[in-house]
């Protein structure tokens, strides 16, 4: 087997990225579900496994932080992050409940989860979204392949057209970077208000 070279693995990527045009319109519609909650005071909740879960704190990180523009923190918490509570639901519950049990515990009607699975087959995170629906929370997933066992399951789903798997994250990455330009792009002077507005 021969090793792939930079430009076949470049022009795959260009494939990969020229189908995926054909979700731009989920792209807008889930990155507009997400500004809405953190406008109505809701937050972020973000999960996966491996490279996805490098996936999910680099979006959380971003609004915690900032992307391009200097504005207020927005609210985003990364499920797969807190190494202490992984472990401890882990040994309790077993591996399959890790994010299924932070939900619970952190997620609250109208807010958002967005969990990361190339495969669509983690069974963690398909925990985790059957958990936000019971809870209310509004379920954004970005999968790949053929969508596995959590295709159907969620009120937004990105399903990058590839069965490459470093393909998949590469769009991923491209996905979470426009929710970033959305937010970037709109006005959270109304929320500093609300928040003086409460000061004693």
């Amino acid at each position: 087997m021969s090793k792939p070279t930079f430009e076949t693995s470049a022009l795959e990527l260009i494939e990969v990225l020229q189908k995926s045009l054909l979700l731009q319109d989920h792209v807008k519609e889930s990155g507009e579900a997400i500004l809405q909650s953190i406008k109505n005071g809701g937050k972020l909740l973000t999960c996966g496994n491996g490279g996805s879960a490098a996936d999910a704190l680099h979006l959380s990180e971003e609004l915690v932080g900032r992307y391009k523009v200097e504005r207020r923190a927005l609210p985003a918490i990364c499920l797969n992050a807190d190494v202490t509570a992984i472990t401890c639901i882990g040994n309790d519950y077993g591996y399959n409940d890790i994010f299924s049990r932070q939900v619970e515990a952190l997620g609250n009607p109208g807010d958002v989860l967005v969990g990361f699975s190339t495969s669509g087959n983690s069974a963690n995170v398909f925990s985790a979204f059957r958990k936000a629906k019971e809870a209310g929370l509004v379920t954004v997933f970005l999968g790949g392949k053929d969508g596995g066992l959590i295709k159907g399951l969620c009120d937004y789903e990105l399903i990058v057209p590839s069965t490459t798997t470093a393909r998949i994250q590469e769009v991923h990455t491209l996905i979470l970077h426009q929710w970033l330009e959305y937010i970037d792009a709109t006005d959270w002077s109304f929320l500093n208000k609300s928040v003086n507005q409460l000061a004693f």
